[in-house]
């Protein structure tokens, strides 16, 4: 993956293994949102320029309102910032007291404190189920009982026992069931239960987890040669015709997805991690491969964004927590099998983000690239991305063990 624009910095690349680096550039990308992101008046605001302007202050969306608690609690877990403690605890408590609706659910959207969205997302619930678990493992105020309200509300209205998977959403709160099924709420299920395990030790979150993984990664990709499929009908037959128009959509785009096959990768791994099986490690090896294969970009450089049934790409951007992702589930392989092919794609990947996705004037990620590498806008965070992804998995990173290939 040749770079896809030369940078003055390319001449003299960080250490991109080395844990210093990596802590430093965790710390870079918060220092990003600390001191700008929290709202006195309640929450924290969400929308923000490249330089780091708020140009939405009255819009909250469900996700980011999670993944900035997630982050930040991680954070003072892992370093001991008593800042960062204060600020996932301020998002925490906005997420509690004005996301939260009367039938336990939790808005979609809002502005200004009043729901703008009234839809109840599988989606957004799965990451509701990781911040609390997350704020759980830094100790938050109100962690617990939001973690036990949401699993309450999961297992109540999205959970359909007879597929092994989630609904996907409801026209309000928990009324009117739509039809749609899809795998990325699940995929972002799986996620919150392997976090809510960590955060437990309630083998309930394991066991979830583990029926979402052979579902998703085994049952329903057995019918598409291994890959994941990302919309489904109400039975969980595949539909190719949803969202055909398009491929660049944020939530739910068309074709298969180069980085949802990595990122179950890595969730099998962590899966693996918890309860060894090497079936989890070949399917993993799998899934990567099929995601590097048909979504590299060997002209310009970097993962498509997605591609077609019959392999050919039908988005052409670059998006960052593709190649968030990617990174992350290569280091996992390499430190699990030893294969030095992960250990290159890890350094290739990190060199095209580090010429193409980080900011080095502001700070954080772009958030998605022409095929050729130039930025699209200057939003570097609408609603949705708060560099979760960058963080989170470069934590991981720093967390993956060392092991040999159990095949």
């Amino acid at each position: 993956m040749t770079p896809a624009r030369p940078s003055k910095l390319s001449s003299q690349y960080p250490d991109f293994d080395d844990p210093a680096f990596l802590t430093a550039h965790v710390e870079d990308v918060l220092g990003f949102y600390r001191g700008r992101a929290i709202d006195p008046k309640g929450g924290l605001f969400h929308t923000y320029t490249d330089d780091g302007q708020v140009y939405d202050p009255g819009n909250r969306h469900l996700v980011s309102s999670c993944r900035f608690v997630v982050s930040f609690s991680v954070s003072f877990v892992r370093t001991g910032n008593e800042g960062d403690r204060k600020f996932a605890q301020h998002g925490l408590d906005y997420l509690r007291a004005t996301h939260q609706r009367k039938d336990g659910s939790f808005a979609w959207e809002l502005r200004d404190g009043v729901v703008s969205d009234p839809r109840g997302m599988a989606y957004g619930h799965a990451f509701v189920l990781l911040a609390a678990s997350r704020a759980l493992q830094a100790g938050l105020n109100g962690a617990r009982a939001l973690l036990d309200r949401v699993w309450s509300v999961l297992e109540g209205a999205f959970w359909e026992p007879s597929q092994n998977a989630y609904c996907d959403e409801f026209a309000e709160g928990l009324q009117g069931k739509s039809a749609y099924r899809g795998q990325n709420s699940n995929m972002h299920m799986t996620e919150a239960c392997l976090a809510a395990w960590e955060a437990t030790e309630d083998a309930r979150f394991l066991d979830r987890a583990k029926i979402l993984i052979q579902r998703f990664t085994c049952e329903l990709a057995r019918e598409e040669d291994g890959l994941i499929w990302e919309h489904f009908t109400e039975d969980w037959a595949p539909d190719f015709d949803f969202n055909f128009e398009k491929p660049d959509d944020l939530f739910r785009p068309w074709g298969f997805q180069p980085g949802h096959q990595v990122e179950w990768a890595r969730l099998l791994l962590i899966l693996h991690e918890h309860r060894p099986n090497s079936a989890y490690v070949a399917r993993a090896k799998a899934l990567y491969q099929h995601g590097l294969t048909l979504g590299k970009d060997t002209e310009f450089g970097g993962i498509y964004y997605g591609f077609a049934p019959d392999g050919s790409p039908c988005s052409h951007m670059k998006y960052y927590w593709v190649h968030s992702e990617t990174i992350a589930t290569a280091w996992r392989l390499f430190q699990l099998t030893g294969d030095v092919t992960y250990r290159e794609d890890y350094f290739e990947l990190w060199r095209y983000c580090w010429d193409n996705f980080v900011d080095h004037d502001h700070g954080a990620w772009f958030r998605w690239l022409t095929r050729e590498g130039q930025k699209v806008d200057a939003l570097k965070s609408p609603p949705g991305k708060t560099d979760y992804h960058t963080v989170g998995v470069i934590w991981d990173i720093l967390s993956a063990p060392n092991g040999v290939n159990p095949d």
